[in-house]
């Protein structure tokens, strides 16, 4: 199976995506990250980004959170995040990557693997396990680091 492949559009996405980041509260102890659900047309039914409404929000799960759960365009569905998505928190009991998984959402594209600052991160082989397309942009990862810089020493 050869890996899925991120489209000029996946990448124009994705640099919103990193842009929201910027927005993110200050904090030392997680990252700074930035999401957006598109639809299968490429408009954006939702975006986030980390600690937006409460201090333990991740962006994903701020994203999640703005789109009806049964909203049928998610089936079609591409959610883009700065970091790969989580799959332990300290913070929740649920995962962004489980989270993404309690939806129809079949696609993620992301730009940076989450180093192991602060947990060990599985998200892209767990959603690409549960048959859900990853697509990582790593050429993207750099704009990711400067975001966070103040973590990485």
């Amino acid at each position: 199976m050869s890996a899925a492949r991120a489209t000029e559009a996946d990448r124009d996405l994705l640099r919103a995506a990193i842009g929201l980041s910027r927005s993110c509260p200050p904090s030392t102890t997680a990252f700074s990250v930035g999401a957006i659900v598109a639809g299968a047309d490429g408009g954006v039914l939702a975006d986030g980004y980390s600690r937006r409404d409460d201090p333990h929000d991740h962006a994903e799960e701020a994203a999640l959170r703005a789109v009806a759960p049964g909203d049928p365009r998610l089936a079609g569905a591409t959610i883009y995040s700065s970091l790969e998505p989580c799959s332990a928190r300290a913070s929740r009991p649920c995962s962004c990557t489980s989270l993404i998984l309690a939806t129809p959402i079949p696609r993620v594209v992301f730009a940076w693997r989450e180093p192991s600052l602060f947990v060990d991160c599985e998200g892209a082989e767990l959603l690409r396990a549960a048959g859900r397309t990853v697509v990582e942009v790593p050429e993207l990862a750099e704009l990711v680091r400067d975001v966070n810089r103040h973590l990485l020493g």
